[in-house]
């Protein structure tokens, strides 16, 4: 799937005034949704009911598993609409039940007091390998559908500083990492998709930094990993075309939840752009008897 594909698939059909319709491109070929695109969908959702503002801050949980083969419907409740910002929540619903709900808030443009932390040293994009390049090279003797998967048309380039582990064999790492990201392809549509594809790739790689220290992974048996919530901050607009560096600690893991913080800088000026907190299941299953 490439960025105009991505766009294009989520973008919803209007079927009243609150309630909207979207789909999981067919390309995903996934179990469940990926959490970024409910994310991304609910924030269009609630952008269609809203007019020259700016999202500056969202909240969501997930609820279900959602169900990729069939449509997700957005419900908005217009929850306030004040002199400069307005709120507004978001439903996600599949199979009669809600599998995610969103709180968003959107502001005025205006001017104000300004400050912000440094960003931190990294080596430059250029000088960083690719994920998938990476990946292949660790999969080289995987399955033919696994290699597939990698070989898809994918629209976010990541490049993790220091290597992505090997999540055949993970080894004990630091609590934090670095990731450059930015759209594979121009995103041709106007500044609120540049934020919202922004938040379609916040929730990649996030949970992975609570996992780090333990030398677990996804392919461990009887491991188990899902988000749970997803907290986002809009610093500044931002154009998603170029580099951004994700810089991303994890303080906490307790009660079988891991707690996440990413800060997103701009590589041409180092300015945080967004702020994000998530905290994730992790946790291993007991052998069933």
């Amino acid at each position: 799937m490439d960025i105009k594909t991505l766009v294009e698939t989520l973008k919803l059909e209007r079927l009243e005034v609150n309630l909207f319709r979207g789909v999981t491109p067919a390309e995903e070929s996934r179990e469940r949704i990926y959490g970024g695109q409910v994310i991304a969908q609910s924030l269009l959702a609630a952008y269609q009911t809203v007019e020259e503002r700016v999202c500056h801050s969202l909240h969501c949980y997930f609820i279900r598993p959602g169900d990729p083969n069939i449509p997700i419907i957005f419900e908005v409740d217009r929850s306030r609409d004040g002199g400069s910002f307005t709120t507004r929540r978001v439903v996600a619903i599949q199979h009669g039940q809600q599998i995610f709900n969103l709180a968003a808030s959107f502001q005025v443009p205006e001017d104000g007091y300004e400050h912000q932390s440094d960003m931190p040293a990294a080596p430059a994009p250029d000088e960083v390998e690719s994920d998938i390049e990476m990946q292949r090279r660790m999969l080289k003797d995987a399955p033919p559908a696994a290699r597939a998967w990698l070989d898809r048309p994918q629209p976010i380039e990541m490049r993790t500083v220091g290597g992505r582990f090997d999540v055949s064999k993970p080894e004990p790492r630091e609590p934090n990492q670095q990731v450059w990201f930015r759209a594979k392809d121009p995103i041709e549509a106007g500044a609120h998709m540049h934020q919202v594809i922004l938040a379609y790739a916040s929730d990649m790689s996030l949970l992975g930094t609570a996992v780090r220290p333990h030398g677990v992974s996804w392919r461990t048996p009887g491991f188990q990993s899902a988000s749970l919530d997803h907290a986002m901050w809009f610093h500044q607009p931002t154009d998603f075309n170029e580099w951004h560096l994700y810089h991303q600690e994890s303080p906490s893991a307790s009660g079988g939840r891991g707690f996440n913080l990413g800060y997103i800088y701009r590589a041409s000026d180092g300015a945080l752009v967004a702020s994000c907190a998530q905290e994730g299941l992790m946790r291993m299953r007991k052998p069933k008897g």
